[in-house]
Order: structure tokens, then sequence, then C-alpha cells
């Protein structure tokens, strides 16, 4: 093995296992949330441990896809693992809810650098051919992520405290940082560049003004009056973003990208269908836990499937890129997820827990075609110089199509248990949140729990018939881009 080959495992290596601490961190800190709020006594913030992390990851984003085209990926790689370990030392030493947030806000920051420039990264030692593949492998950590966290979680608070779920990513973060030093050798020249300051800030207003509208949509804490105020900030926002980008000599975020059909076509795409998994990752253990009355640790189970299949899925993405286009290598993933889909939407409520493992084997197969295929593609629609932005953006996709669907997902549920309690007497909210944790529901009446599984039946069927229409609409976007023929190699920028 030549010193290059060992160079270029030993970055693929550490890019994996920067990817794996940064998709372990949200899980996680669920599994040890209740302690910390036992600990710090702040239950009335305790989303906001989770929302803060995802603001500040979304808004880092595009600016790291920038600086690493222009000052390079090792040092924007560096410096974005730097601040997470600082983040995560901080979060660890938190003595106040308060605290903790603000921390969670700093190391958001800092992951906004590791998925984007991860990619980016695998994207410049290894072939097009190749990337699909490695990229599945890459893209298995957040897979195997959802497995090992609460098992993981749960022996640290255990057996230490709550405090190393955050201290345990300083030797991994160093040790992370120490090899892409080392390791990673870049052959790119620095652009002398001006950053983008009025881009990057109306930007930020926009994105933040977006999310923290659905994500306080979908807590109940916004009126419609307040809901149509974040809109509007949002679209002024955008509005004076595009401007700016216009004007720019060297703007964030180029909007030559925007006249490539297949580059927005992808991009749309890897938003609906992370808002997709979004509401099968929340709502499939839901099920099980509400309907089926398993315990968390089993329930979360359910999707471990779709995880496994990712990677397979990214294995047949990398082949089928060879000899078919974006177009049909999209066909077939969205048509593998409306099975799983609505298979799920028409589920009776007695469904066995094995047939949800097949549903995830099939959705995970269809994630894992997917996400690969609508990454390297909008990878390869750009020019080598542009890559960092083109996948940070495509990251940033993906994030807003989370985060909207988490929380439009979230009001068509509430909407439903308020319709079911509100027709059956003698049942409440308060009663149907026991339902939902098999702990507290022991303590419902036994009379009681046939109409309160209906009432949950009928939200979650809500839930999966949205979903799938997520899919229909992809399939209407992606006709957009069916005149495309050429093959995804054939597409290299």
């Amino acid at each position: 093995m030549t010193k290059q080959q060992t160079n270029v495992r030993v970055v693929t290596g550490a890019v994996f296992v920067a990817t794996f601490m940064s998709a372990i961190e949200g899980t996680i800190v669920s599994t040890a949330m209740p302690t910390i709020v036992g600990d710090l006594h702040g239950v009335a913030l305790m989303n906001w441990v989770f929302s803060i992390f995802l603001l500040t990851n979304a808004l880092a984003t595009p600016i790291y896809g920038k600086l690493a085209d222009t000052v390079g990926r090792k040092s924007v790689f560096l410096a974005g693992l730097l601040i997470f370990v600082v983040g995560s030392t901080l979060s660890g030493l938190s003595n106040s809810m308060g605290t903790l947030i603000a921390w969670r806000a700093l190391q958001g920051i800092g992951a906004g650098a590791i998925m984007p420039v991860s990619f980016t990264i695998l994207a410049d030692i290894y072939p097009v051919e190749q990337r699909a593949r490695v990229m599945g492998l890459n893209g298995s950590a957040w897979g195997i992520a959802a497995v090992v966290a609460p098992l993981l979680g749960g022996f640290i608070v255990d057996q230490l405290s709550w405090h190393w779920i955050f201290f345990i990513n300083i030797p991994i973060g160093i040790v992370t940082m120490a090899l892409i030093w080392f390791f990673l050798n870049e052959n790119s020249e620095r652009k002398h560049f001006t950053m983008d300051w009025g881009g990057s800030l109306w930007l930020s207003v926009g994105l933040l003004a977006l999310m923290l509208t659905f994500q306080l949509l979908g807590d109940g804490q916004l009126g419609l009056g307040w809901v149509v105020a974040g809109l509007v900030v949002t679209v002024l926002a955008f509005w004076a973003f595009i401007r700016q980008e216009r004007r720019s000599s060297d703007p964030l975020i180029p909007l030559e990208l925007f006249k490539d059909r297949t580059f927005v076509v992808q991009n749309l795409i890897a938003a609906l269908v992370s808002g997709f998994i979004m509401g099968f990752e929340v709502y499939l253990p839901t099920w099980t836990q509400g309907l089926l009355g398993l315990q968390a640790s089993q329930a979360g189970f359910a999707i471990t499937p779709s995880s496994l299949m990712w990677i397979v899925g990214s294995f047949i993405a990398g082949k089928l890129m060879l000899r078919r286009s974006p177009y049909q290598i999209i066909n077939i993933s969205l048509t593998l997820i409306l099975i799983g889909g609505l298979t799920m939407a028409l589920l009776p409520a007695t469904t066995p827990f094995w047939c949800f493992f097949v549903i995830a084997a099939i959705c995970g197969t269809g994630f894992g075609i997917t996400i690969t295929t609508t990454t390297v593609t909008v990878q390869s629609a750009v020019a080598v110089d542009e890559v960092g932005v083109a996948t940070s953006f495509n990251t940033l996709s993906r994030t807003l199509g989370q985060t909207i669907m988490v929380s439009l997902l979230g009001i068509i549920m509430n909407v439903a248990m308020s319709r079911g309690v509100a027709s059956h007497h003698g049942t409440s909210l308060a009663m149907m949140n026991q339902l939902i944790n098999p702990q507290t529901a022991k303590n419902l009446s036994a009379e009681l729990l046939p109409t309160l599984h209906g009432i949950l039946y009928n939200g979650l069927h809500a839930i999966f018939i949205a979903s799938a229409l997520l899919i229909v609409v992809s399939y209407l976007v992606n006709r957009f881009d069916r005149r495309s023929t050429q093959t995804v190699t054939g597409n290299q920028g």
C-alpha cells in the first residue's frame, strides 16, 4: 500500500469518526435529558437544548461551505471540530439550563462544518465512481449512532454522570483533529476572497426566522399573527439576500448554481425526502410504544433495519450512477420509499412488530439511494471550486426539510388528537401523553385504552398519509428533470 493510499484510508476513518460524533449527539442527549432536567431544573427550556443546536448548525453550514472552497477544506474542518469540542466541554461544565443552551449553540456552530465539509473532503479524495460507496459507509455513522446512542447514553448516565455525554467528545475530537492535521494533504491553493458579510447576514436572518417560526409553531407557541410576521420576515430577508448575491463580486452562494435544473431538482428532493425521514424516525417508534406497548429501548429498534439498509442503498446508488441518469435513479428510490410510506398509511393498529422491520428495510434502501444520489449529483453538477458550496447547500436543504416537516407533522398530530379527545367524552390530551409512554400507560383505565388507542392510531394514520404525499410531490419535482439522460459520472464538474 502506498503512502497516498494510507493517507486516504486514515482520512476516511477520521471523517467517519467526526460524522459519528456529530450524529450521536442528538440521540445521546435525548437519552440523558430526563436526568439533565432533574439536575438543572429547566423543563420549560428542555426543547431549546435541541432546537438551538439545529438552528446554529443550519446558520453556519453555508458559511463553512464557502470557506471550504476558498481557504481550504482542512483548516475549515479543523476549525469546526475545535469549536465543537470547546462547545462540548463547556456544555459538560454547565450548571444551569440557560448556560447549557448557550454552549449547545456554540456546539451547533462547530457541528455545522462536520457534515458538509466531510462530504466535500470525500469528494476531493475519491473519484465519482467510488464516491457513492464511500459516502454510504460514512452515512452509516448515522445508523450506527441510532443504535449505539441510547445504550451508550444510558450507560454513561448510570455509571458516571450526564456531564460525560459531552466530555466524551473531547478525546474523540482531539484524536480526529490530529489525524486530519497529519494525514490530509490538500493540493488546492488558497484563493483571495472577500467574505460576503451582507449575504451571510441576510441568509442567517432568513433561515433563523423560517426555522424559529416553524419550530415554535410546531410547539404550539405561536398564534396566526406571529406566524405571518415570521414568514414576512423570512421572505424579506431572502429577497435581500438574493439582491445582495447579485451585487457581490464573491457571493456566499453563487446564484448561477440555480440555473442548473438538475442541481435545483436534486436539492428539492433531498429536502422532501429528509422531511419524510423525520416523520418515519419520530412516529414509527411512537406507534410501537403507544399502540404495541413496547419499551423505548425495544421500540427504537423498529427503525434499525432502515439504518442498515441505508448502506446497501448507497452501494446500489453507486452502481446505478454508472449507467443511469439521476432522474431514473431517483424514480427507483422514490418508488421504494412510497411503497413503505403507503404501507404505513394503510396498516391496521394491530400490526405485529416484525412487519415494521420489513417496512424499515424497504424505506432504508430508498433513503440510501436517494440521499447518496442527490449528494453526489449536486457535487458533480458544479465546478471543482464550488463543490464545498454545493455540498453545504445540499446539507442545508436536508436540514430545512427536516425542521419544517417535523413541525408540520407535529401540528397534524396535535390537531388529530385534539379532535379525537373532543369527540370522546372522558378522554384528555394528558391521557394521550400517558399512553405514548408505556411506563405511564399502565396507570390508565382499561376501559379507556381502546378509545385512546383509536385516537392515537388516527393521528398516526394522518401523519403517514401526509408523509406519503411528500413522496408523491417528490415524484412531481423529479419530472422537471426527466429530459436529463446524462449519468452522474458523465456530469462531473
